[in-house]
């Protein structure tokens, strides 16, 4: 028989070993009941659709100011064909666009209102193959108030209000050129550019913005596109400019370079150059295409 003490440190292994034990059992019953309680992964056809299942659901299209009614007209046509595609644009000067482009802006579609600055474009490989989708034929637009004193291009100097396109803009570019050759006329004299540019009170950085000050009255009379001055309705007057000093703008569309859409983006150019794009534009203003220039 042991000693006291003997038995002792007996009991307290035996106590020890039995707590381990038991302690054990406790978490191996933990561990199995969380995972009975951890969530099963998702079933793949539950799970978001890889990146390019979802690839060709955004289009973005950067396309000159003048080209806002048109191209919004022609996004329903494009959406009744791409269900799933949701089209952005974003509206401005073609100098503008070009420079959001160089910079390295995302778009799909750049369409521009001259093709100077798509040919810049294509210089910095940030576009593809451009093609001419349209014309469209610079005019003098008449504020309501001065309308019935303002009857041609030969009556601009008379006025007091006169806005036009920055130089950089494509618009204020034709504008210029206009008047040189106004110029180089025996019946408008030489100085007909000087005596019309001292009487230009402001210089906008897209047609759109020319067409809202002319159409508010804050400027009396301005050159736009057609396709502007028919946006405009009866809020101001119409000149056309006589076809021996008018320049014609052509307007050059492409699928930007590094497109995250590439097939939508071809997609609009072919829409856009279709028949029924080509409806679509004439019917905004435009001239189409095929139209030969004078």
């Amino acid at each position: 028989m042991g000693t006291p003490s003997a038995n002792l440190v007996g009991a307290g292994r035996a106590s020890f070993w039995f707590t381990g034990l038991l302690a054990a059992l406790v978490c191996v019953a933990g561990c199995k009941r969380e995972e009975a309680a951890a969530p099963s992964p998702a079933p793949v056809a539950a799970q978001k659709p890889a990146l390019d299942e979802r690839a060709e659901t955004q289009l973005t299209v950067f396309a000159a100011s003048s080209l806002r009614d048109a191209f919004t007209a022609l996004s329903s046509t494009f959406k009744a064909a791409h269900p799933r595609a949701e089209v952005t644009f974003n509206f401005a000067g073609s100098q503008e666009l070009r420079a959001q482009l160089e910079q390295g802006a995302a778009a799909d579609v750049f369409a521009s209102a001259d093709t100077r600055h798509m040919e810049a474009l294509v210089k910095a490989s940030r576009v593809l193959a451009p093609v001419l989708f349209a014309h469209n034929e610079p005019v003098v637009i008449v504020a309501r108030e001065s309308a019935s004193t303002v009857h041609a291009l030969a009556d601009l100097p008379g006025l007091e209000r006169i806005v036009l396109g920055s130089p950089e803009v494509p618009i204020g570019r034709y504008a210029q050129q206009i008047l040189d050759r106004a110029s180089t006329s025996a019946a408008l004299g030489a100085d007909f550019r000087a005596r019309v540019e001292a009487k230009v009170v402001s210089r906008e950085l897209n047609v759109r913005q020319v067409l809202a000050k002319v159409s508010l009255g804050e400027a009396q009379a301005g050159i736009v596109y057609r396709s502007d001055a028919q946006s405009a309705k009866d809020a101001v007057a119409t000149l056309t400019i006589p076809p021996e000093l008018n320049v014609i703008a052509d307007y050059p569309i492409a699928v930007v370079a590094d497109a995250g859409h590439p097939a939508l983006a071809r997609a609009w150019l072919a829409l856009v150059t279709s028949t029924d794009g080509q409806r679509a534009l004439t019917e905004a203003g435009f001239r189409p295409a095929s139209e030969a220039r004078p």
